[in-house]
């Protein structure tokens, strides 16, 4: 239980963050965050609870880098689900939490689009399906690669935090024009849920996309890395 308490919390404050700095902070009101903002948040929530929970469930905060952990041997596949529900949950919590904030502010009308991801016309910069599909399982790929090899047995102790929080921020600072960055499916699950319409139709790409990157890059780490 300390485990999935670990990944609820972690999780939580991904999403709160993250997304909470898109919703709040990224264009307030002309001298807001912008996009290097955004990406710096997304990055220093996962740099700050690696360090504060991840000794306790390895810091997942995020179902592909579950999928990715035990494609590379490091995570037992019996433990899935139950992190899985935890981030779902965490990450659900928090953009409810979200939304109970920005609707009261004074004027408040809709969330609008609640720091989701999408494509097409739901894209920021209006990429398609197939270019958003691409990005999200590249990156994500990308992304277990940097996990695992700085998690390694082999790799400097102490440090893995930080190059995993910079690797989140520099994924959002490629992506963010793209899908608005998911690379997590319990991030984007639980904005699309708020967001409803089209980002809760258009959810599957960033459940598919990441979990398939993820596995790619747990078997690549496993056959030419891991030794």
């Amino acid at each position: 239980m300390k485990k999935l308490f670990a990944e609820f919390f972690g999780t939580f404050w991904l999403v709160f963050g993250g997304c909470g700095s898109a919703i709040f902070a990224a264009g307030f009101p002309e001298l807001g965050i912008g996009f290097v903002g955004v990406s710096l948040a997304f990055g220093l929530t996962v740099l700050t609870m690696a360090y504060a929970v991840g000794h306790i469930s390895g810091g997942h905060f995020n179902p592909a880098v579950s999928f990715g952990l035990w494609a590379g041997g490091k995570f037992e596949a019996k433990d899935l689900l139950g992190y899985i529900i935890a981030q779902l949950i965490g990450a659900s919590v928090a953009a409810a939490m979200l939304y109970l904030i920005v609707s009261g502010k004074e004027g408040f009308t809709d969330i609008g689009g609640f720091a989701a991801n999408g494509y097409g016309h739901l894209s920021p910069d209006k990429y398609s399906m197939q270019s958003a599909f691409i990005a999200e399982f590249l990156l994500t790929m990308f992304f277990l690669l940097i996990i695992l090899g700085s998690t390694n047995d082999k790799a400097p102790k102490g440090f893995a935090p930080i190059a995993i929080g910079l690797a989140l921020t520099l994924i959002h600072l490629i992506s963010i024009p793209i899908t608005n960055t998911s690379v997590n499916p319990a991030r984007s699950m639980s904005q699309a849920i708020f967001a409803g319409g089209e980002y809760l139709t258009q959810s599957w790409l960033f459940w598919v996309a990441p979990i398939l990157g993820a596995i790619t890059a747990g078997f690549i780490h496993k056959k030419l890395f891991d030794k």
